[in-house]
């Protein structure tokens, strides 16, 4: 894992536990999740510099949403946030 991808592992980290906080009252119950994320993600994270661009907000949500119905159907080694940053900086980073 890259420096970029394992800074965007922390970031997902990050996420997870600001929203998790955010959303104490429902236990971290949040049915359009994804959404918060990649507002949160593109918003107030370095994401965009580490990517190169900032994503397209509908974008990252499609593939935060993807990428948990996969992680889902078959949990990889590593914990899913180590999976959504390959995934995350492979598909979205600047070419």
């Amino acid at each position: 894992m890259d420096d970029a991808t394992a800074r965007i592992r922390e970031l997902l980290t990050e996420a997870a536990e600001t929203h998790h906080r955010v959303y104490r009252i429902v236990d971290g119950n949040d049915p359009d999740w994804a959404s918060w994320y990649a507002d949160w993600l593109i918003n107030l994270s370095e994401l965009p510099a580490l990517l190169g661009r900032a994503p397209v907000r509908s974008e990252l949500v499609y593939l935060l949403v993807m990428l948990d119905k996969d992680f889902t159907a078959q949990p990889r080694e590593g914990g899913w946030e180590a999976f959504y940053a390959l995934e995350v900086f492979s598909e979205l980073g600047a070419r």
